[in-house]
């Protein structure tokens, strides 16, 4: 299993609802096009910052490395969002 953590710093928005909007269809995206789950987990109550979450579970490294890094390459791309930071865990067995 992978996960991956983004911090991120949203543009122009000034409410709750507006970082919704910004943050949902980078959720959908990912969802979408790598199979992975996501979650916003942390920075709820801040409406310019966002940490959002995702995991993917794969029996090959290999597999699993291309698919974390497409997620980074992708949510790196964003222009509505600037990426601060992206914490990256590969989980073990023994984990």
């Amino acid at each position: 299993m992978g996960t991956l953590s983004f911090d991120l710093l949203l543009g122009d928005v000034r409410s709750l609802k507006e970082k919704r909007s910004v943050v949902r269809p980078i959720f959908a995206e990912l969802h979408r096009t790598c199979a992975v789950s996501v979650a916003e987990t942390g920075d709820q109550d801040l409406h310019r910052r966002a940490e959002i979450g995702l995991a993917v579970v794969s029996g090959d490294t290999g597999h699993l490395t291309e698919v974390l890094d497409r997620c980074e390459r992708l949510v790196a791309g964003r222009p509505e969002v600037e990426l601060l930071s992206v914490r990256r865990r590969l989980h073990s067995d023994e984990d």
